[in-house]
Parts: structure tokens; sequence; C-alpha cells
């Protein structure tokens, strides 16, 4: 919260000033001013519309299909709760019907800086393609250079989750999309009459709104649809491993195929957590009747003793996907790993004796020692690495369409 001129801040800086020897009064009150500049300095809504060239295809981009591999969508739960039933009938809350021409305009909106306080930060400032959409920095940084407190992760395969931010605060997609909007760290466009007050005057997006919902208006739900189309469309289900799974893996190297028995096994228990085609826990929303009462998408995984940051509560945080990991580090929510080999030997050596630790990370109540040897560490490394789905990465209707 700014400072303005009427504020108390200003009143006890100005009294102060006044009690001050009048010879000292210049220099003091220099150096008070140059303090009061930064608090009352606060970035202001920019209403300047920037009209930026957009490289759209003539014909739109096929955003509804989806080449699903045989069984993905049957083993998304991972035994657990293998496509479970949700209101809409699809098995996903967040499985949105899709218009192709909604998801074009949410590929703008997501492109688009003017979609932050001070047109400098899009949705993509912190989601890259080459980076599996995630940020390849620990920290992100907001719209007037404010540092995110957790880093963040991919937003690929949102589809099949209703476990959404790393507290798991929210299960639309919507959502997902608006609270980064208002966020005064993030984007800062707290005011959302004054987002669409804005993208009205663009002159791409009339026609855009046009064609997406029959009508130029832009309005506050359309902007969180569009996005959210546009975010549910960006399935990874191309990789090696997809392609391997039908042939037994016979594609794979000795290594990966050491990498991918540990995985499943009893000694690394990877798969504990990171289960089905998706490789991340099965969701559990406490509010909603189509949720198993025993399974949850969130773990204390032994970080910390004490925690700075206590996630969904005692130190809980989303256990994410597995797909396209190699391509999304730093890793943990604060971007403490840099490597994957780091992530590994945390689970190997490194997990904390907490209060809460998950279950499945304890043996014999203690925490868990998998004394895995160089080998079988390189041999998960190298398997996690045939979870790279190099085609969403490269594929052009995911990718910026302004001009560069």
């Amino acid at each position: 919260i700014c400072a303005s001129a009427s504020s108390p801040k200003y009143i006890s800086i100005l009294s102060l000033l006044n009690l001050i020897n009048k010879k000292k009064t210049i220099l003091v009150a220099a150096a008070l001013l140059i303090s009061l500049g930064a608090i009352v300095s606060c970035t202001k809504f920019d209403d300047n519309i920037i009209q930026r060239s957009l490289q759209l295809p003539e014909q739109e981009y096929d955003y509804q299909t989806t080449n699903y591999p045989s069984g993905f969508l049957e083993n998304l739960g991972g035994g657990f709760c293998n496509f479970c039933p949700t209101p809409n009938g699809s098995g996903f809350i967040n499985d949105l019907p899709i218009n192709n021409a909604t998801a074009t305009l949410g590929r703008v909106l997501f492109y688009d800086p003017q979609m932050s306080l001070n047109n400098s930060v899009a949705c993509a400032s912190c989601h890259h393609q080459t980076t599996g959409f995630a940020d390849p920095v620990a920290h992100s940084v907001g719209f007037g250079g404010r540092v995110t407190p957790r880093n963040s992760s991919s937003i690929a395969n949102v589809r099949f989750s209703s476990n959404l931010f790393w507290d798991s605060r929210v299960s639309l997609v919507t959502d997902l999309v608006s609270q980064p909007l208002q966020n005064h760290i993030e984007m800062g466009m707290e005011s959302l009459d004054n987002l669409t007050n804005k993208l009205s005057k663009v002159e791409y997006y009339p026609e855009l709104f046009q064609n997406a919902y029959g009508s130029p208006d832009v309005t506050q739900d359309r902007i969180r649809d569009a996005v959210a189309q546009f975010l549910t469309s960006m399935v990874s289900c191309d990789t090696k491993y997809d392609h391997e799974l039908p042939n037994n893996f016979a594609g794979f190297t000795p290594l990966e195929n050491i990498g991918r028995e540990l995985f499943f096994s009893n000694k690394a228990k990877c798969s504990q957590c990171h289960a089905g085609s998706n490789f991340k826990a099965p969701d559990n929303d406490p509010n909603s009747p189509y949720s198993l009462p025993t399974i949850k998408g969130t773990a204390n995984i032994g970080l910390d003793v004490v925690y700075a940051d206590n996630g969904k509560e005692d130190g809980q945080f989303k256990i994410p996907t597995l797909r396209n990991i190699a391509l999304t580090a730093p890793y943990m929510h604060d971007g403490r790993f840099k490597t994957l080999e780091e992530v590994v030997e945390h689970y190997n050596s490194g997990v904390k004796a907490h209060t809460k630790l998950d279950d499945k990370l304890k043996t014999n109540g203690t925490p868990q020692r998998l004394n895995l040897n160089d080998v079988e560490k390189m041999a998960l490394v190298a398997f996690l690495n045939t979870l790279t789905d190099q085609s969403m990465i490269t594929d052009p209707k995911f990718a910026n369409p302004f001009k560069q």
C-alpha cells in the first residue's frame, strides 16, 4: 500500500521536519524526502495503449484436438481413482470445452504485457514455452521489479489438475488466471475494470473477442475464460516414455530402463507420489464429493524442519507433474535445487525429520535414506529425461504470436 500526501506517514514526516534544528533542516529534509520518495513512489496504472504487431495464421490452429497415447486418459489417476467422475461428466473439472477462436484469443492475452498494471509483464514472462511453461529463475520478477516468494511452476497439463498453485489454494483454471493478474507483486491489475477498459482500446482485441464470443465486448469473464481455454489446451503427452510404453520400452537405453525400474520400485518409491500417466498425485479437493478422502495432491517432503513458507499447511506443497521436469529447473516451491541430481539426492539422503513429514518418506518412523549408488542416481535422472515433450515446447500454436 502506497503512502499518499494525505497519509499519516506523510504527515508524521512533515511534523518531524518542523522539529529539526533550522540549521540542519535543508540537509536532513533532503535525506528524508529521498526516503519519502521511496515510500510514495508507487507503480501507477498505465493506460497507454501499445499497438503491437500480431502474427496469427490465416486459419486458426487446432486447439480442440489432442492425440492421446493409448491408455493415457484411463491411467491418469495412477490406480487410485481412474478417470474419476466429476460434475461435467468428463472426469476433470478443468477439462473445458475448447473453441479454437477463443483459445487463439487466450494465446494473445497470455503473451500480452498489457495485461499488467504498467504494461511490462505478461503471463508468459513467468511461463516460458522453451522451459515447459515454467520460469528458469528461482523467484519470478513481477510488474514493478518486485520478486515473487515462490518459483513459477509449469502450467502444462493443468487440464488434469484441480490442485493449483504450490499451496493448492484453488481448483479452477479460471482462478489460476485471475489471481496472478490481480496480485500486487505479479501483475498488479487489482482493478479488472481498468484492464477491460484498456484492452477495449487495443486495435486487435475487438475482432478477436468478436471471433471468440460473437461480440467485441471485453469482459472480465471472457478474459479469464479465453486464457483458461488456452492453458487447458497445453497437453504434454508426446514423450519418449509415451512412445516406448507400447513397446515395453525396447527403445530405452540400459540406463533409462534401470531408472524406470527404480522409479516404480519399492526401493525408490517415486511412483507412490508421482503416479499414473501424468506422473503426479491424484488431486483431493475436500469440498468435492468426487474426491477420495485418503488421497491428496500435497505433501510435506522434508525440505526443512522449520518452514519459512508453510505452504498449504504444515509445510505441505503441491506434488507436481514430472512431465517436462528436465526443462523446469530450478526445483521445489522456492527453487532451491538447480539440478535433477540435487532433487534425487534430497530424496536419497536429505529428507528432514519434520513432525508432519509424509508417511511415504519415512522408514520405521524416521526420514528415509534410500542409499542409492551413483549409477542408480544417474539412472533415475536418465529416466526423468524421457518425460520431455519436445513437440509441446516447439509447437507454434503455443508460441508468442507477437513479432519479436
